[in-house]
């Protein structure tokens, strides 16, 4: 495989220096430590090995990757691994994609709580979808689910959601039969939705009694209970996203798009196009 022509590393080596000195302070061991790795993955920084061919003696340097999960360079044999997995699970079903997607006000909270409001939101969403297919009014049954998290969108904005590969169907309460869901329907996203609205608010004002959030700048006052409960009021009435769909190709094209997220970096070395004094181009 050629070697891109810009990268990351690239960046960082040539403007990483700067940046952490000016912002000093303000970055965590583990982002510098994620830098540190970028920039050294596949040199002599970490050391690596002579490969020399028995037939023609051609003789290659191979360097060392730094195998960070952050590094754009080095998730290709992991996230391939990762789909053989789940495509090894998949059943003889149809499947269908289902998407919670958190309102933008919970978003704002969501980057300053990343761990307790990214954890409620695998949490909230997996209890909404086992609840409603539980009731026999829906569909009566336990199903399994396959959960990825996004914590950004296309346009490389905060927008936290996750993404569901669910079978189209579940074991019986007695265990002795499998329940389809009816053709081209899995359960109604507005009774999903409803449901995760009202658990995910109850179980962030609990989060927030325990004092388990922390706000700063423009949300510092939501510290206070009063003006918390004011802030997440509006958000009782208005529709949360929720999505539900057969995929057009399948499952297993939903878990090949997963599958790039699950084990890569918001911008791939794929996506630069430019870099200069002005700044960096992506697509």
């Amino acid at each position: 495989m050629s070697r891109p022509a810009l990268e990351v590393a690239d960046i960082f080596r040539r403007h990483g220096p700067a940046w952490r000195q000016t912002h000093a302070g303000h970055v965590s061991l583990d982002q510098l430590k994620v830098m540190s790795a970028i920039e050294s993955c596949r040199t002599a920084a970490l050391g690596g090995h002579i490969a020399r061919c028995e037939d023609c003696a051609f003789t290659t340097i191979a360097y060392n990757s730094c195998r960070n999960r952050h590094c754009p360079k080095c998730q290709g044999v992991a996230a391939k691994q990762w789909l053989a997995d789940r495509e090894a699970d998949l059943l003889p079903v149809p499947y269908y994609h289902v998407v919670f997607t958190l309102p933008g006000a919970i978003a704002d909270i969501a980057y300053q709580n990343k761990a307790v409001v990214y954890d409620l939101l695998f949490k909230v969403s997996a209890e909404t979808m086992l609840t409603i297919a539980a009731d026999p009014k829906h569909l009566g049954a336990r199903i399994g689910i396959t959960s990825v998290l996004h914590t950004w969108g296309s346009a490389m904005t905060h927008h936290p959601h996750v993404h569901m590969i669910v079978p189209g169907g579940g074991i019986s309460p007695d265990h002795k039969r499998w329940v389809s869901c009816r053709p081209g329907f899995f359960l109604s996203v507005r009774v999903l939705s409803r449901l995760f609205r009202r658990l995910f608010l109850e179980k962030l004002m609990a989060a927030h009694h325990a004092g388990r959030l922390s706000f700063f700048g423009d949300h510092a006052p939501l510290t206070a209970c009063r003006a918390f409960a004011a802030y997440l009021r509006p958000l009782r009435k208005i529709e949360w996203v929720v999505y539900s769909k057969r995929p057009f190709g399948g499952p297993e094209a939903v878990l090949a798009y997963l599958s790039r997220y699950t084990h890569r970096v918001a911008i791939a070395n794929s996506r630069l196009i430019t870099f200069n004094e002005h700044g960096v181009t992506f697509k």
